[in-house]
């Protein structure tokens, strides 16, 4: 149980049930999971379980867990054969104990006082399902791009996802209900690769979704993430699932449905943006390598020599 007693100041019950359980999945993560594992066990937010779910990762990851698991015995390591991003949700759902689940990715990076005003927020708003907040967009090595520009309101988050838009309640940083995704049966399969979307819209069907204006996670935008690898699945499930929820909802399906088409950058401008945020940001070995992985793309394009030349001289 969670009592506010004043602004930023929780008593916990001294039961042996935490009151957030953090749920990561993992699959091949080796090269940004111990800054997201660091972010989590960092919080000014103490009373937490900490579940990784390892989907059968063939690189270092499992390693690199279990080195912060002796050192911390809040962070439990599951490891599960591989099957995708929604088995190693679900099993760290059903290993979960906590009223609330806080869902973490393993390449995005959680600020201290995350857990800390979602708690919060959530003792105070009991009609909330899931809360998420705004975020820092960051490129692959870490420098600021933007700010995200979420919307805060139940209807606002709604409408979106009904566009196609699961960012509008962003994964990385929602905090979740757990008996209301437990009774929804969690994620589901057949939405692979849009699940986030899928659950979220069925969360908005028993209770209300908020984001907090907080910026409370460093995002982290790379050649790797499924938004980046798989948009056009991710669009194709988008439609099936706004149609299925129409109908769920006893409503009849827009002949006219507008749904939220992928980006369509080619990954020379991604990389290009990339270099130009991290040379902004004084990151200079981030824009040489995202230049450089811009040149592996359009080696005789003007635009990443230019960038590359930028990056060498470091302004």
């Amino acid at each position: 149980m969670i009592v506010v007693t004043h602004l930023g100041s929780f008593r916990i019950d001294m039961s042996n049930m935490p009151a957030i359980s953090v749920v990561l999945g993992v699959y091949n993560g080796q090269r940004f999971i111990a800054e997201a594992v660091e972010s989590i066990l960092k919080q000014t937010f103490t009373d937490f379980e900490f579940i990784a779910v390892d989907d059968g990762s063939t690189d270092k990851t499992v390693r690199i867990l279990r080195d912060y698991a002796s050192r911390d015995p809040r962070l439990k390591v599951i490891q599960i054969p591989h099957g995708g991003i929604v088995d190693a949700a679900n099993a760290g759902l059903n290993a979960a104990r906590a009223p609330l689940i806080a869902r973490a990715d393993a390449d995005d990076v959680s600020l201290p006082e995350r857990f800390a005003k979602q708690v919060e927020y959530m003792a105070a708003h009991p009609e909330v399902v899931c809360l998420g907040s705004r975020m820092w967009l960051i490129e692959p090595y870490g420098s600021i791009i933007d700010q995200s520009h979420h919307p805060l309101t139940h209807e606002e988050i709604d409408a979106e996802l009904l566009r196609g838009s699961g960012w509008a309640m962003p994964q990385p940083v929602a905090m979740l209900r757990r008996d209301a995704v437990m009774k929804l049966g969690g994620y589901r399969k057949e939405y692979l690769w849009s699940e986030d979307l899928d659950l979220f819209l069925r969360m908005a069907e028993v209770g209300r979704l908020a984001n907090l204006p907080d910026l409370l996670i460093k995002y982290r935008s790379h050649a790797g993430s499924t938004n980046h690898r798989l948009p056009h699945v991710q669009f194709e499930l988008s439609k099936k699932c706004i149609i299925e929820t129409y109908r769920r909802r006893g409503l009849m399906p827009p002949q006219q449905m507008e749904v939220l088409s992928p980006l369509e950058n080619k990954p020379v401008d991604k990389y290009l943006m990339w270099a130009w945020a991290a040379l902004k940001n004084k990151n200079v070995r981030g824009a040489r390598l995202n230049a450089l992985a811009a040149m592996r793309e359009k080696p005789f394009m003007m635009h990443t020599w230019r960038a590359m030349y930028c990056a060498l001289r470091g302004h």
